[in-house]
């Protein structure tokens, strides 16, 4: 009886298909937004919005994996595919969805071992855990790592400005909202545990604090609140 082949390579031409398909996925999700999709009109509840933070967690978790010795392919399957059920499931089950449909497409569509299924359904299914990262699987500490740390880039910056205008808010609330950033940042790092995404967290922190400052000396009569909501 042969041993089950652990590594599980995925070619650039499977994972531009696995793309696709994810794109795919959320923009259906959009489209059947009045038999229950969850479209809202923030921008961060488009199919381009989703998946473009999918695809920013990929380029951060596989940057993770690759430094701290994870499995560079459970980790960039996996965050391909952890928001893919965001649109069309509850906020509290999306993660267990995604990791239904993430197993459901690697039987049906891929040759890969049943092994390297199992890691990355855990990993979607779990990158929504709240407590100490170390107890989990490298592989899924990246994938948790890296979507906290797009939420606090350049990414989140201009989600939380967006916002601004849905909330029809003006400019000069533009420092407070970027405070909030600024605010869950602090938190992440709180969080993170592997030293690739510690250095990660700083650097992203430093720039979001730069930019608050930034604002702060041009746009006149602007006022943060002492507390600004996480």
């Amino acid at each position: 009886m042969g041993v089950e082949i652990q590594e599980s390579p995925v070619s650039d031409e499977e994972f531009a298909v696995m793309r696709a398909f994810v794109f795919e996925y959320l923009a259906a999700s959009v489209e059947n937004e009045s038999e229950g999709g969850r479209m809202r009109w923030y921008p961060w509840h488009s199919a381009e919005y989703r998946h473009n933070h999918i695809l920013n967690v990929v380029d951060l978790a596989v940057e993770i994996a690759e430094k701290e010795g994870a499995n560079v392919d459970v980790v960039k399957v996996a965050a391909l595919f952890h928001d893919i059920a965001k649109l069309d499931a509850d906020q509290e089950v999306h993660a267990e969805h995604g990791a239904r449909i993430a197993e459901e497409y690697l039987t049906s569509q891929t040759d890969s071992p049943e092994s390297f299924i199992r890691q990355v359904s855990s990993a979607i299914e779990n990158h929504n855990y709240d407590g100490a990262l170390e107890d989990l699987p490298l592989e899924t500490q990246a994938l948790i790592e890296a979507d906290l740390l797009d939420k606090i880039g350049a990414n989140g910056v201009t989600l939380m400005l967006l916002r601004m205008g849905y909330e029809a808010r003006t400019h000069l609330d533009a420092a407070e909202m970027v405070e909030r950033v600024y605010s869950r940042g602090v938190d992440a790092a709180k969080r993170i545990h592997t030293e690739t995404g510690k250095a990660l967290v700083q650097r992203r922190i430093k720039r979001v604090r730069w930019f608050s400052e930034w604002l702060q000396d041009e746009v006149r009569n602007m006022t943060v609140e002492d507390e600004v909501e996480g």
